[in-house]
């Protein structure tokens, strides 16, 4: 790989207390692993020098993939996190990617064109050492945030942006504060909020920095890894990202996740890659 070449890294952990053997469950008919690992490959089918790789620390894992011809590598068992295992991936790497894509192994319904986005944002951006999607909310789409977190508080980020688009915080609260919302909602469609949606792609530095920094002051009372970024200056660009019609879901944790998933897909059919 040469210095603008690309990775997309698939971390994916066998063991899982709700949902045990979770990468090799299958969501309508087709195990996770696998729907994930074709995400990428769409991805990687669209730019030169972009490659994919299934980061696991589990035999069962590689046999599979093995099997069905997905590319894969075992990484160490300490590994205590999805970003710990991606990097880990990496150094194994016989060449150094210039870009890391971060695409969690239970997230088979991330739309490929998140990713795409980033990719394009990196290779058109000077500064941005850290890229990860946003959507702009709308009203009703941030009467419904403020409607989850009635029960669960701490679901859904939010973020603030500078002017360029790079990110200044991020937030389990709902940022910003809205004075008098009422007269804003009658002259614009979008709210002032983003919601963050965790999709990382990183610089090879910044993936290494990222490991050598003290965790931040915000950091840990929030539970946001990205505020370390944040807090040691290193550029964080937010991608607005479109669900183009799509209904969007984060990871798959549960069977709950698994139905729900599997009722998406039944009603939106597969994704047209």
């Amino acid at each position: 790989m040469n210095n603008k070449s690309i990775l997309i890294v698939i971390p994916a952990r066998y063991a899982s207390t709700r949902l045990p053997g979770k990468p090799l469950h299958k969501i309508a008919g087709i195990e996770m692993i696998k729907r994930v690992a074709e995400i990428a490959i769409s991805v990687c089918e669209k730019y030169n020098n972009c490659d994919y790789i299934v980061a696991t620390d589990d035999n069962k894992i590689v046999a599979f993939c093995e099997a069905k011809n997905i590319k894969v590598t075992m990484t160490a068992e300490s590994c205590k996190s999805g970003t710990e295992r991606c990097f880990d991936a990496v150094k194994k790497m016989e060449n150094t990617p210039a870009f890391i894509v971060n695409l969690q192994g239970d997230n088979p319904l991330c739309p490929p064109w998140f990713i795409e986005d980033m990719i394009n944002e990196w290779q058109n951006d000077k500064e941005g050492q850290v890229f990860t999607p946003c959507v702009h909310l709308t009203w009703e789409e941030l009467d419904q945030m403020r409607e989850n977190k009635k029960t669960t508080p701490f679901s859904g980020t939010t973020v603030q942006v500078d002017k360029l688009g790079y990110a200044l915080t991020f937030s389990k609260l709902t940022l910003p504060a809205i004075r008098k919302e009422e007269k804003l909602r009658e002259h614009t469609t979008k709210s002032p909020v983003r919601r963050h949606i965790g999709l990382y792609g990183y610089t090879h530095e910044a993936l290494k920095d990222y490991f050598n920094l003290e965790p931040g002051q915000y950091e840990k009372p929030e539970g946001l890894e990205q505020m370390r970024f944040i807090e040691h200056r290193i550029p964080v660009k937010m991608v607005e990202v479109d669900y183009r019609g799509w209904q969007g879901m984060s990871g798959v944790d549960s069977p709950e996740d698994v139905e729900r998933a599997e009722a998406i897909i039944a009603t939106q059919g597969e994704f047209n890659r």
